[in-house]
């Protein structure tokens, strides 16, 4: 008698399929494994202030250092000749310079006061009227509350680049800028160690809002601030 096949136990009928299937599973673990990434987990750092760093005046930044000018040459004194004391010499008049006391005294009834030249800037720290930061109006140390909201500020719109964080980028970005007269901020510089932290400093200080200026002899006047901003991966 001759043995028959069953095609439903033949194990090779569905031998294509079954290669399909494992080529596909293959080809997904190496996308995944081509595709697979991992990432800092040291988000979220904030910059680390120090109170006695503000108080310090930052170098102002200059673009060109001026030599000072050549000193002037040294002219040899003149020759002096003696002359013979032949001559009679002529005596002059001196016109006495003393004031007569019967002597009628012009009275002075318009006296114009000329005005001194104020400086460009004045210093934060010797300034008459430091520049009130909105909430500082009623403060009574309005240097105090200019610093402590001036870290606040700095505080809440902070973020570390994301890819400083990745290339493991850290330092010190030294940023100074200037309360105009009208109260807004102008002229930005920012010194660090990467372009990125640099970017971040000034993009924090440039959302400063608007300020009460500086008053020097109720005048108002430039006043240029500095402060560091620290970026540390903890």
């Amino acid at each position: 008698m001759e043995l028959k096949k069953n095609p439903k136990v033949d194990i090779n009928r569905d031998r294509g399929m079954y290669y399909l299937f494992a080529l596909l599973f293959v080809l997904l673990l190496t996308l995944l494994a081509l595709e697979w990434k991992t990432y800092n987990k040291n988000y979220g750092h904030v910059a680390s202030l120090n109170v006695e760093d503000e108080l310090i005046e930052e170098v102002p930044f200059t673009q060109h250092i001026k030599t000072p000018p050549p000193p002037a040459p040294v002219v040899a004194p003149p020759i002096i000749e003696i002359i013979e004391d032949d001559e009679e010499l002529i005596e002059t008049e001196m016109a006495s310079t003393e004031t007569d006391l019967n002597e009628e005294v012009i009275e002075v009834t318009d006296v114009e006061v000329m005005e001194t030249d104020e400086p460009e800037f004045i210093p934060f720290i010797t300034i008459e009227e430091v520049p009130v930061f909105p909430g500082c109006e009623n403060a009574k140390d309005k240097r105090a509350c200019f610093q402590e909201m001036m870290m606040k500020h700095i505080k809440k719109n902070f973020k570390y680049p994301e890819i400083a964080q990745e290339m493991g980028i850290e330092g010190r970005v030294s940023t100074m800028f200037v309360i105009e007269k009208d109260g807004n901020i102008g002229q930005i510089k920012m010194r660090g160690p990467d372009k990125l932290l640099e970017e971040e400093a000034k993009r924090i200080i440039g959302k400063l809002p608007k300020m009460t200026p500086g008053k020097q002899r109720d005048r108002a006047v430039r006043v240029p601030f500095s402060i560091p901003i620290n970026f540390r991966l903890e």
